[in-house]
């Protein structure tokens, strides 16, 4: 995986950002960052990364973990595999178990979506991670078609290969009106309704990173 710092200060607190399939910055850049040191990992064609061998997290007094879409069964995975210490973390929109008849997308549905990717797939997509119209920003994101096949790929593969941890969030986001994991798969998954009125996308509703903690 990728990964990009958005804010690096000498905060002391840290938040690592998981982001969905797909996407880059332009999801969450408009959030202001204030006293918090950002990463954002993305980009899941390997999910695997050195992050962890060039950067010391552990000098920060605080370390918050953020998992969004798919980027909540990577964030469970990264846990569970650098034994991160997550002194909270949010998921939002996302299951331990994305791709599944019961607590995540049809798997049926989602090996459609591989065989018949292409560009209009992709604006489709795009358009159904909102509630109302797309964001701007959202529409100049640059990855090729070949790169978001090959994730869609990688993700699947890794969904159906490692036995995760449980995770205890602090905070959980399940938006009443996702169109991508439906929000009665999250409940069903996380035991709790639907606690937000946004689609899939619920990051333009927000204005800083402190409020998704």
């Amino acid at each position: 995986m990728k990964y990009k710092w958005l804010n690096q200060n000498k905060n002391s607190d840290l938040i690592l950002f998981f982001n969905g399939w797909g996407m880059d910055e332009s999801v969450v850049k408009h959030l202001v960052c204030g006293n918090y040191d950002v990463v954002m990992f993305y980009d899941y064609n390997s999910i695997e990364t050195d992050f962890f061998d060039k950067y010391n997290i552990e000098v920060y007094e605080e370390i918050n973990i953020i998992g969004w879409s798919m980027g909540v069964m990577i964030c469970a995975y990264i846990i569970q595999s650098y034994n991160i210490r997550a002194d909270k973390i949010t998921v939002i929109n996302g299951t331990l178990k994305p791709i599944d008849a019961d607590y995540g997308i049809n798997p049926k549905i989602y090996d459609l979506t591989i065989r018949g990717f292409n560009e209009n797939s992709k604006n489709r997509f795009v358009k159904n991670m909102f509630n109302s119209s797309v964001p701007s920003q959202i529409e100049k994101i640059e990855r090729s078609i070949d790169n978001l096949k090959n994730e869609l790929i990688s993700i699947k593969n890794f969904a159906g290969k490692f036995n995760l941890n449980p995770i205890k969030p602090s905070k959980i986001v399940i938006c009443n009106e996702d169109k991508i994991i439906p929000a009665k798969s999250q409940s069903k998954y996380w035991g709790i309704a639907p606690n937000y009125d946004a689609g899939h996308c619920p990051f333009f509703t927000y204005s800083s990173w402190e409020e998704l903690l």
